[in-house]
């Protein structure tokens, strides 16, 4: 189940996520046309998957993809890193060197974390945006022919209001926005994230039948996972790692620290875990628990565990 490339990436975390069917077919008509494309929503939604697709299924497939983690980048850098240099253009440029810019020509230039842009470079990019065409450090205007890709944080409008990023470049960019909505918000979609992320699991790691216990199934429908997708993968990687075989039996993170659990909780969901190791086998759970069938029983009576 493990995506071989963007496309099929996409096609299988969005195509068949079930609170995203409508969100899909704006995703598909934007990636489809030649305008810019911007991507909110918080980390660890999948939004550099998101983007990778809209690539794969567009118009410019065939060319190149070049990613910028605007963030990644000294502010002093950024405009040769976008626009190149030639040579001369400054003390150390002994060679010309094509910027990402060119790089991507007759493809898509992926910017991740637009909101870091730098404000001396947001005129540049802006014309890009505008006019098609840019120049690089030293050296003569040059035709910008790239499907531009912007991946940013869900307060970009805000900082447009306080100044901070310009709002005539944020109306280019948001020619098509695509808000991708946090995984607390798409709780019904969670059965079907685990089962993708286990079954990319179980190609990784040369194992199958993955499943997770009933008792980690509560939690993780009530836990409001702050870091989205790329949290949940990392739980059952996790859980994979340090459990290995059976069931596997993901702690909440809200519990790994602080606060102890009621001692209850935690012998319901032993219990839990007890019976999905056995297969529901009562006198096999109970030996593995160091207590008798008749109290197992009373527990899960107690604890309505069927």
């Amino acid at each position: 189940m493990s995506p071989s490339t963007p496309s099929s990436a996409f096609s299988a975390l969005f195509h068949h996520t079930p609170s995203l069917e409508s969100f899909l077919g704006s995703a598909r008509r934007a990636a489809l046309s030649e305008a810019p494309i911007l991507i909110l929503g918080e980390p660890g939604t999948g939004r550099s998957t998101l983007a990778r697709g809209l690539h794969a299924i567009s118009g410019r497939s065939q060319g190149p993809l070049v990613e910028v983690d605007i963030s990644a980048i000294p502010c002093t850098l950024f405009e040769s890193e976008l626009f190149g240099f030639r040579a001369g253009a400054f003390t150390g440029a002994e060679l010309s060197v094509d910027g990402r810019v060119e790089r991507a020509r007759g493809g898509s230039l992926l910017l991740d974390h637009v909101e870091d842009i730098p404000q001396d470079a947001q005129p540049k990019l802006l014309r890009i945006l505008a006019e098609k065409r840019f120049a690089p450090l030293g050296g003569q205007d040059r035709i910008a022919d790239v499907r531009f890709l912007g991946i940013a944080s869900e307060d970009l409008p805000e900082r447009v209001t306080q100044g901070s990023f310009r709002q005539d470049l944020f109306y280019r960019l948001e020619v098509a926005t695509l808000r991708l909505p946090p995984l607390r918000e798409r709780r019904s979609d969670l059965e079907f994230l685990t089962d993708f992320f286990l079954g990319d699991l179980e190609q990784r790691f040369g194992t199958d039948s993955l499943e997770v216990t009933p008792g980690a199934q509560s939690w993780m429908q009530e836990y409001s996972w702050p870091g989205n997708l790329r949290e949940l993968r990392n739980v059952l990687e996790r859980a994979l790692i340090t459990q290995g075989a059976g069931p596997l039996d993901p702690p909440c993170p809200d519990r790994r620290e602080g606060r102890p659990e009621p001692l209850h909780e935690v012998e319901k969901r032993q219990i839990l875990r007890a019976l999905a190791y056995t297969r529901g086998h009562q006198g096999k759970a109970a030996k593995l628990l160091g207590i008798s069938r008749k109290t197992l029983w009373e527990k899960r009576r107690r604890y309505e565990i069927p």
